[in-house]
């Protein structure tokens, strides 16, 4: 698939690629050189003998190397440890107590309460 890769609030274009599995948003494209995080998918169709096809795709993304404690969790990418209280449960931010980490080091981690 023909897939565009877009500097997220600029718009500018970064790449043009050809891609057999285009990312969704909230995970991360590795590039041999480069890294992002997918942030939105934009399909773009065009009329073809009287019908709509899937022409290309436009990914924002914003230039990111995926984090060493990112883990696959519940459907989604999350940084740090999802179990502690103050996690954002995102592949953007950590936590609001300590963004930059490691959850190991913070001393408010603790254990989500069930309820």
């Amino acid at each position: 698939m023909r897939v565009e890769l877009r500097q997220a609030g600029s718009n500018q274009l970064i790449d043009r690629l050809e891609l057999e599995e285009v990312p969704q948003p909230g995970r991360w494209l590795e590039l041999p050189e480069r890294s992002y995080l997918v942030l939105q998918r934009h399909h773009r169709y065009q009329l073809r003998g009287g019908r709509y096809e899937l022409s290309s795709i436009a990914l924002q993304v914003k230039a990111q190397r995926r984090p060493a404690d990112a883990r696959w969790w519940q459907g989604q990418w999350v940084i740090g440890d999802p179990s502690c209280q103050f996690n954002a449960r995102s592949p953007l931010l950590r936590c609001a107590v300590l963004p930059s980490g490691p959850c190991e080091r913070c001393a408010h981690h603790s254990l989500r309460g069930e309820g």
